[in-house]
């Protein structure tokens, strides 16, 4: 079985996240975002910008994009700078709280740490864990984000704390979560069987998460045949031979940009002077 043990933090969580677990942490990743629109003040932002409502593809793929520009390049490269830099001045354009991007980087940590331990064909190990945090430690560092625990499991107590006191409904919350349930059923789903896939996507979310989002529980027999399904596929890559060519989000074609993409174009902009805030 392969691993992803190296001295380099950013070195271990790129093997991981382009090689050994490369399906599993984009999932991930997808219902990390789902968590931070569980709290208001976050889906509200998002709410208030327009942009995520108005242009929901664009807005998840320079998401993915720029998130993807520094793992799969190197936070210190000129690429993962570049993006790096985009990120900030974006997030510098709001009044975002030290403690909402500290929650949002704890999801980006834990969400695809639990992923894995219940949907992979292996859990990762102690040293994958230790680096996946160290890398992303580094990164909200970077960020200019504050208060950072030093200790993972203080850190995941942070996340499980913050759950526990400010996942509640709210319509924002519902509005973004709805548009992202639906962009993502779209990647595999033609549009009129979406309504289908949506007890699935429901599945997946624990209790908590759905109330906050007002979507409606799964019927049981879909959470078991989702479940089996995926011990199947636990069992099926088992014995498959590991990974051996990167899977690279970057390299990925994308409807948004047929003929691709620089960096300085992806993510929002300040609108023209005289236009409304959060449209272009």
């Amino acid at each position: 079985m392969e691993r992803a043990e190296a001295s380099d933090p950013e070195i271990v969580a790129r093997t991981l996240s382009t090689l050994v677990f490369a399906w599993d942490i984009e999932r991930a990743l997808e219902f990390a975002l789902f968590r931070t629109y569980a709290i208001p003040s976050i889906s509200g932002l998002l709410a208030r910008t327009g942009e995520f409502e108005a242009r929901p593809l664009k807005r998840y793929d320079d998401t993915e994009l720029i998130l993807s520009e520094i793992m799969e390049n190197g936070a210190d490269s000129p690429r993962g700078q570049a993006a790096l830099a985009r990120m900030n001045e974006m997030h510098g354009r709001f009044r975002i709280s030290n403690d909402d991007m500290l929650y949002v980087l704890s999801t980006f940590v834990f969400e695809p740490i639990r992923w894995i331990q219940r949907f992979g064909h292996r859990p990762m190990t102690g040293p994958e864990r230790s680096a996946w945090f160290d890398y992303h430690r580094d990164i909200g560092r970077r960020m200019g984000i504050r208060d950072i625990p030093t200790d993972a499991d203080a850190f995941e107590a942070f996340n499980r704390e913050t759950e526990a006191r400010r996942f509640r409904y709210h319509a924002t919350n519902a509005r973004i979560g709805t548009v992202t349930r639906d962009l993502l059923l779209g990647f595999y789903l033609p549009r009129a069987l979406i309504p289908l896939g949506r007890p699935v996507v429901h599945a997946l979310m624990d209790p908590p998460l759905r109330r906050a989002m007002g979507f409606a529980d799964p019927p049981r027999w879909v959470g078991r045949g989702l479940m089996a399904a995926m011990a199947t596929r636990r069992a099926i890559l088992r014995v498959l031979p590991a990974r051996r060519r990167p899977r690279f989000v970057t390299a990925r074609r994308r409807q948004t940009y047929p003929g691709g993409y620089r960096i300085d174009m992806l993510g929002t902009f300040a609108p023209p002077p005289g236009k409304p805030k959060g449209r272009r």
